[in-house]
């Protein structure tokens, strides 16, 4: 039978049939069952109480999670199918006699894919690249907590040795981690440190949300070999040793990441060349991608099973530069992470890519009001009212005082 008489419900298997075996999986059908074949086992229209469910997910012979299999068209609507999910999840399952709901769910058409970790106490699905590696949820069952629940455990922030601006941009990201919304922006000036708030942060979600990895996005080689300075000579408020005693740091210049690293700094040129798997023209890394004409269509990525979609918790993109939006979207996009945006001139777009969560506003004018940023093409002008005061009179009437005597005018 060609390819064309193969109806929607059974192209969608197809293709998550294939995702599944990308990312590790080994397919069963339920009359051919075999939980020894493998660490990750998935079973085709495996029989509920509920009826038979489209795919139930093994990991070490027990039971963890559903897919639910939806036609190609269904896609934009698949969030509306999760009750069905929830169903089969709380289902009890043939042959087993499971007490508890299964954890990990899905929907999927084969082109897109959302995901659910019921124990999120803020749980919402996601979109995701793939499907987790057998692994990976193996991982994640023998852990205390999840990631997204120890992020609204975090201590209070030690303020010491920080700037306002900063201790609000910090406290606010958290906030936001805590309510497991996946972007947001920091939008202050430069030169009113950005990085070493970024630092502090990544630090904070190493230390108490026990994040696994995490990528420092940068515009050019330059600014990562910059940004490596600032990690590996950051020293925490509450540690006598620097970040680089604490946490392996790895800017990457080679298609080889290090599983041990807990920060890796990279250029999206560089991370784009890693997932392709291709060599990278260092001369790329030497120009703002701000300054470069965008041209042609958006990169694409494949699922790279040496970094899989959840090699990554958080993504730190500084200077968030225009072609994040277009060109190199699917590259930030293909990690199932967190997105923290860093920039001094947000405009629409970048609004729009972090979903209007803006959780820090630090303007260069603030800045320089607060003596922050004050730098060589800024001059403050004393004159005898901004000294002395000065007092109008109002029809006549009653004179007016003005009192701002500590005032001045501040040209940049």
């Amino acid at each position: 039978m060609s390819d064309s008489y193969i109806t929607p419900e059974v192209k969608a298997r197809q293709r998550i049939d294939k995702d599944l075996i990308q990312s590790g999986w080994i397919i069963q059908n339920k009359n051919q069952l075999n939980l020894s074949a493998g660490l990750g086992i998935a079973v085709r229209e495996y029989p509920t109480d509920s009826g038979p469910a489209d795919y139930i997910l093994f990991i070490d012979k027990k039971p963890v999670g559903v897919i639910e299999a939806k036609r190609p068209e269904e896609g934009v609507r698949l969030t509306s199918h999760e009750d069905q999910t929830s169903k089969y999840a709380e289902s009890h399952l043939k042959w087993f006699l499971n007490s508890k709901p299964l954890r990990f769910r899905y929907e999927s058409t084969g082109e897109l894919t959302r995901f659910t970790d019921s124990n999120d106490n803020i749980h919402r699905s996601r979109l995701i690249f793939n499907f987790q590696k057998p692994q990976t949820l193996q991982e994640w069952l023998k852990q205390d907590d999840t990631l997204r629940n120890k992020l609204a455990k975090i201590p209070e922030l030690d303020a010491k040795g920080l700037r306002e601006c900063q201790i609000i941009a910090i406290k606010k990201l958290e906030k936001s981690f805590s309510e497991n919304r996946p972007r947001a922006l920091v939008q202050m000036a430069t030169g009113s440190g950005k990085t070493y708030t970024a630092v502090t942060s990544v630090y904070r979600l190493l230390k108490f949300a026990h994040a696994k990895r995490i990528l420092f996005l940068v515009d050019t080689k330059n600014l990562g070999e910059q940004a490596e300075q600032e990690f590996i000579g950051y020293l925490p408020a509450d540690d006598s040793r620097n970040f680089a005693e604490l946490y392996n740091v790895q800017r990457l210049n080679s298609r080889y990441i290090s599983k041990d690293s807990q920060v890796c700094i990279s250029t999206i040129q560089r991370m784009y060349s890693i997932l392709k798997e291709r060599e990278l023209d260092e001369s790329v890394e030497e120009t703002s991608l701000n300054e470069i004409k965008v041209v042609g269509p958006p990169k694409d990525v494949v699922y790279n099973e040496k970094y899989p979609p959840e090699f990554f918790d958080f993504i730190v993109i500084d200077e968030c530069h225009r072609s994040i939006y277009n060109l190199w979207r699917q590259v930030i996009e293909y990690f199932d992470a967190f997105h923290i945006g860093l920039t001094a001139t947000p405009d629409k777009r970048t609004f729009a890519f972090f979903h209007e969560n803006i959780v820090s506003e630090y303007s260069h004018e603030q800045a320089v009001v607060d003596g922050v940023n004050v730098g060589y093409d800024t001059y403050v002008i004393e004159t005898e009212i901004t000294q002395q005061g000065s007092k109008i009179k109002a029809n006549g009437l009653y004179p007016i005082s003005w009192t701002h005597r500590k005032s001045a005018i501040i040209i940049t």
